[in-house]
């Protein structure tokens, strides 16, 4: 069982959980692994100096130089260590978690999240540290990688924005200068909002978790299309010309089904999760599509599209990954991607699908592994599902002190019935914790 990754890295509160000294030693296992040369970025939060100063000093006693690209979307670093021919690749952030949260994401040579068997070899190198002679430490470089991120981006989009009006909600993180920098490059008409880059309101009503804050200005401006994307920039989550939301569920459909008219979808299959709407598996199965679920979190959705030989995957939540272009998820690039279409056709006639009723309820929990494993949790579960003519899902949060709970039926009302009554045996089971 891991002790500090996740499933999207080492993930805490800062100067709690995630420490100069945490940083320090996960630095220094990496040149324990014989990293030569490792990419630093950070999405905007105070805290991110801390933790990359620590990284840094853990990698350069090591003996690894380090290339500190400074703010700069999870996506970017997964591009530029691989351009840049780099070991490894650190981004230093809690993606849409709030401000008090940081964290610590691995990429490999190839712009990919590591494999559990990698991270477990971390894990067991920040057990030790190595240091090497004064005359072999490393060095540490600042480099400014902002034009070849927005030029690759350019060069993915391939086309030109004029005349469409675009708004962007950068979640007061790591999307900021990027986004705007790539779609006023392209020639479309841009509205920024959620642009503070202090990192004190990082995803703080706003961004991909709160994307009707933007789906008003969207409206008021008269603007073609909205996107909202987390702190670091690696989900995006769409709102219409009407104002209505479109997911990481219909945006996977609405890739999908253009890709398959273009011969474009490999083996005609494409990754979902175990949260993927029933409804867009049922509407992909009509055009032909197989829709393979893995479990939540893109580094598995990656892992799987590898696995099956596929280009397409994603989550409901904006991870979409399209391989063609880049290993891990990009928001800025699906945004672009989605842009092309919404010139000859409105994201309110792209995104029409019939979807099954999710209700969702988070529990905070004060031991979330002593809940989930919890027979009384599970009886409960049990008995709900019996005479539930739909889909249940609980689950333990990877990044935050949460129980999850999804019920999905044709049913709305029964469907909340069923998740608010495992919500309230998780409740009494968490209120028993020491």
């Amino acid at each position: 069982m891991a002790i500090y990754f996740g499933t999207d890295g080492i993930r805490g509160v800062a100067n709690v959980q995630i420490t100069p000294d945490l940083a320090t030693r996960c630095g220094n296992a990496l040149a324990q692994m014989g990293a030569k040369k490792v990419l630093i970025g950070r999405d905007t939060r105070r805290s991110g100096d801390m933790i990359a100063c620590g990284l840094g000093a853990g990698l350069t006693s090591g003996g690894c130089n380090v290339v500190d690209v400074g703010v700069l979307p999870t996506p970017a670093v997964a591009y530029l260590t691989k351009k840049y021919e780099c070991d490894f690749g650190i981004v230093v952030s809690a993606s849409h978690n709030p401000p008090e949260y940081n964290g610590i994401k691995i990429f490999s040579s190839q712009g990919t999240k590591l494999c559990d068997k990698k991270e477990q070899l971390v894990e067991e190198h920040m057990a030790t540290s190595k240091f090497v002679q004064s005359d072999k430490v490393g060095r540490y470089i600042h480099f400014d990688a902002m034009a070849d991120y927005c030029s690759f981006l350019c060069e993915c989009a391939n086309a030109s924005f004029r005349g469409l009006k675009v708004a962007l909600d950068c979640s007061n993180g790591a999307t900021g200068k990027s986004a705007k920098r790539v779609f006023e490059k392209l020639g479309a008409k841009t509205f920024v909002f959620f642009n503070n880059s202090d990192g004190s309101d990082i995803n703080c009503g706003c961004g991909s978790t709160n994307p009707q804050v933007l789906a008003q200005k969207v409206v008021k401006l008269g603007c073609d299309v909205g996107f909202c994307f987390d702190g670091d920039g690696d989900r995006v989550v769409a709102v219409d010309e009407k104002g209505v939301v479109t997911d990481g569920d219909k945006i996977l459909y609405i890739l999908a089904k253009e890709m398959h008219s273009k011969g474009k979808l490999s083996k005609n299959g494409v990754v979902g999760t175990f949260h993927t709407n029933v409804g867009i598996e049922k509407q992909l199965a009509k055009l032909g599509i197989t829709l393979f679920r893995s479990d939540v979190g893109d580094k598995y959705v990656s892992n799987l599209m590898k696995t099956k030989g596929l280009c397409l995957g994603g989550e409901q939540s904006g991870h979409i990954v399209v391989s063609d272009f880049l290993g891990t998820g990009d928001g800025t690039l699906v945004a672009l991607l989605l842009c092309k279409l919404i010139q000859k056709t409105p994201l309110s006639k792209l995104a029409q699908t019939k979807l099954f009723k999710q209700v969702n309820v988070d529990v905070v929990v004060k031991d979330k592994m002593h809940v989930i494993n919890n027979d009384s949790l599970w009886q409960e579960i049990k008995k709900q599902t019996q005479l539930f003519d739909g889909r249940v899902m609980v689950r333990a949060s990877g990044t935050e002190p949460k129980i999850r709970v999804l019920a999905e039926s044709k049913n709305e009302t029964h469907s909340t019935m069923v998740a608010q009554s495992i919500a309230q045996v998780i409740r009494g089971i968490d209120e028993c914790v020491e």
